[in-house]
């Protein structure tokens, strides 16, 4: 596998970590550690899985780490749905676009790693 840098849905994942930063700055303080501490574990998680996924030698293994990056990604859609019901947020139409490319991505990276199983 490539380096998790030349991976597309690292990079992408990355910028979506950045935005998340910076629409929580916006939030109300007294969820700080709430919210906010939630909504940046979850994004900081994305990457992270997926590279430490890229690391690992076995592809079993590093399909798990997608799907725990997969996860944290499908927590950080709820929690993003969640600031705009709680109206911390007016739209987060982009954000969810965001997530749903880095899913499918995600996707795709999995059945690329499955069939080299074979």
């Amino acid at each position: 596998m490539k380096d998790h840098k030349d991976l597309d849905v690292w990079n992408q994942s990355m910028v979506l970590a950045e935005q998340v930063y910076t629409l929580t700055k916006e939030f109300p303080f007294d969820e700080k550690y709430g919210l906010i501490s939630q909504m940046k574990r979850a994004v900081v998680s994305i990457p992270s899985n997926i590279a430490e996924g890229a690391a690992r030698k076995g592809n079993k293994e590093s399909i798990q780490f997608m799907y725990i990056a997969m996860g944290s990604l499908s927590e950080l859609e709820t929690q993003i749905l969640l600031s705009q019901r709680l109206q911390f947020v007016n739209s987060v139409d982009n954000y969810l676009v965001q997530i749903e490319k880095i899913k499918l991505m995600l996707f795709g990276l999995i059945r690329y790693i499955s069939k080299r199983e074979s």
